[in-house]
């Protein structure tokens, strides 16, 4: 499946592969490791190479993801004193371990661009800013080690924070989010790129959501945008969202992940995104000289349309990006004495400043629609089912419910909570034809209900949830 999915990336004009490294995959149980069959990450990172591209290798080691416990293993939780993500020696200690072990797995096998293979980025946490305030002075501390720790991994290859604007020393802050060109406030010092490592192709869901709807159209004008103001490097989060199977899903994540991606769940193109974007990363192409060493200007066209255009002096080196920022109606303005007609919100690329070679809102890549239909071959197929292994009962003497994750130790996602009620003659009423009524509060997400031992009835819900029933 890799080699597939890979080239297909690779055919749509990617030429970067970025993944999460799954800490509570590859280390289930405390120094006990996994990294065979489609856990291997060598050979997945090796399959890259091998196809001609590069990787970007995101090791967290909290990675969120929309996955089980952000990527963190359970055991994790029972190291005594330990506080995740923080200035917190045992967290630090554990964190450090993993993560080294990761990076001389890759060293060992000569996987990094300074060692002639294809990772060229690396990073370390994972949107930290968005929680460092709740750890106050320990957070900045913790950020500041956490950076300093991986440059002293002496990778050769550059590393990143994502959304992380005091990013320490030569580590890179990056932009994550669907409209970066406008909302990254840039690089927090002058010697570092503009990286953005999480594009949103779609959204993904929990249950009882809608399909998540991004256009092709916008996600182009995303990427123009971005390359049009000094971008480096955009990574499609998700181009590929697959599926996640067993337990891996965060709570109510759906197990079909960024299936409105450029490559849907099964790996097949979505509409017409991936061809849409396909033709912009040819055009982009085109201007590659421009963007590395023509000098950067910008110029007002009306009052809601700009050039931005990189031109190398003295030469025939030039690329421009007419953008329009009206979103209600097309324009027709001038540039270099020449008109362009640009529809409503819209970038048109011109590759040598003068020729228009793409528009973002112009799609002329094939549209596929994905069908299913029954299969003649049903009543042959082997099913495989993944059933949880129910926990033994455990004794709980509490008047309310306990914490899931500690009761559980993430081996289920399921508890039953039994509680008895006696009701004697003198809880009944004194009229005879009126029944009790017992109504029952509960935040959990299922009751059954049985009375004198026989079964009365079931409610479910994932709100508050109120069950009356009738008495004996």
């Amino acid at each position: 499946m890799w080699p597939e999915l890979i080239l297909k990336a690779k055919r749509g004009g990617l030429n970067v592969i970025q993944t999460y490294v799954f800490w509570n995959i590859h280390e289930p149980e405390q120094g006990k490791f996994n990294f065979e069959g489609p856990y291997d990450l060598v050979k997945f990172i090796k399959t890259i190479g091998e196809n001609g591209m590069f990787a970007t290798l995101r090791l967290g080691p909290f990675i969120q993801a929309e996955w089980n416990h952000g990527g963190l293993p359970y055991w994790l939780r029972e190291i005594p004193d330990i506080i995740f993500r923080s200035d917190n020696a045992p967290f630090k200690h554990h964190m450090e371990k993993f993560v080294t072990k990761i990076i001389d797995m890759m060293k060992e096998e000569k996987l990094f661009a300074s060692q002639g293979g294809p990772i060229i980025l690396s990073q370390i946490e994972n949107e930290y800013n968005t929680v460092q305030l709740a750890y106050k002075n320990l957070g900045v501390s913790y950020i500041q080690w956490a950076g300093n720790m991986a440059l002293g991994l002496n990778t050769g290859v550059p590393w990143v924070m994502c959304k992380q604007k005091d990013a320490p020393g030569s580590v890179i802050n990056t932009c994550n989010g669907r409209h970066c060109g406008d909302t990254f406030t840039g690089p927090n010092k002058p010697n570092k790129p503009s990286l953005w490592t999480e594009n949103w192709t779609a959204q993904f869901r929990v249950f009882g959501d809608p399909p998540s709807q991004r256009s092709a159209e916008d996600t182009a004008f995303s990427v123009a945008r971005w390359f049009s103001k000094n971008g480096s490097l955009v990574n499609y989060y998700m181009y590929h969202g697959g599926t996640n199977f067993d337990r891996t899903a965060a709570s109510f994540v759906t197990t079909r992940y960024y299936d409105e991606a450029p490559l849907d769940e099964y790996g097949f193109a979505e509409g017409t995104k991936m061809g849409h974007l396909k033709d912009l990363h040819r055009a982009l192409n085109l201007c590659k000289k421009a963007l590395l060493w023509g000098k950067p200007n910008v110029q007002k066209l009306s009052a809601d349309v700009e050039a931005r255009f990189y031109e190398q002096p003295g030469t025939k080196v030039c690329a421009a990006f007419l953008a329009s920022n009206n979103s209600k109606e097309a324009e027709t303005v001038k540039f270099r004495g020449q008109e362009y007609y640009l529809p409503a919100r819209s970038i048109s690329i011109l590759p040598d400043c003068k020729n228009v070679v793409y528009n973002t809102m112009t799609v002329v890549s094939q549209h596929n629609s994905r069908n299913f239909v029954k299969s003649r071959k049903k009543n042959k197929l082997e099913w495989n089912m993944y059933s949880e292994t129910i926990p033994a009962q455990l004794q709980v003497d509490s008047s309310l419910p306990k914490e899931l994750y500690n009761l559980t130790k993430d081996k289920t996602d399921y508890v039953w909570f039994t509680t008895t009620i006696n009701v004697d003659r003198r809880d009944m009423n004194e009229r005879k034809r009126i029944n009790p009524v017992l109504r029952v509060a509960s935040l959990g997400h299922a009751m059954v209900a049985f009375v004198n031992g026989e079964f009365i009835g079931n409610y479910h819900k994932h709100i508050i949830i109120i069950i009356i029933l009738s008495m004996l």
